[in-house]
């Protein structure tokens, strides 16, 4: 079984959690949409510092944060230390605007689903 929820989940839950439509309208998995949370609890938090709060394997959440910003879900900046090198910190797209790239995702679905019921005119595809 997928970690992904599919539409047919949010149809089926009659009071759909944030976490749950977010993952299904995004197609990500429960763990990424948690980790998005947790990235608006703590912005700027480093890999390890998200690693150690949602108690994962550094690797997973860097996958996790991967999926995120292709998702533009998350952003990255990158930090010099005093001592030498860098190290990158994460922050959540702010809540309203990812609320509003979820209502204009499911505006579209919404769209493509009442086309094509609009249109089709009895003859099975």
């Amino acid at each position: 079984m997928s970690d992904v929820p599919e539409m047919s989940d949010l149809l089926d839950t009659e009071d759909p959690g944030f976490q749950q439509v977010l993952a299904c309208v995004f197609g990500i998995q429960r763990h990424e949409s948690r980790t998005y949370i947790t990235l608006l609890e703590h912005p700027g938090s480093t890999v390890a510092e998200l690693a150690d709060i949602l108690d994962r394997d550094r690797s997973n959440v860097n996958r996790s944060l991967t999926t995120l910003m292709d998702k533009g879900l998350a952003s990255r900046e990158r930090r010099l230390l005093d001592s030498g090198g860098y190290i990158y910190q994460y922050t959540g797209t702010e809540l309203p605007e990812a609320k509003e790239m979820l209502h204009g995702a499911l505006d579209e679905w919404t769209e493509r689903v009442h086309r094509s019921i609009e249109e089709y005119g009895g003859i099975e595809e």
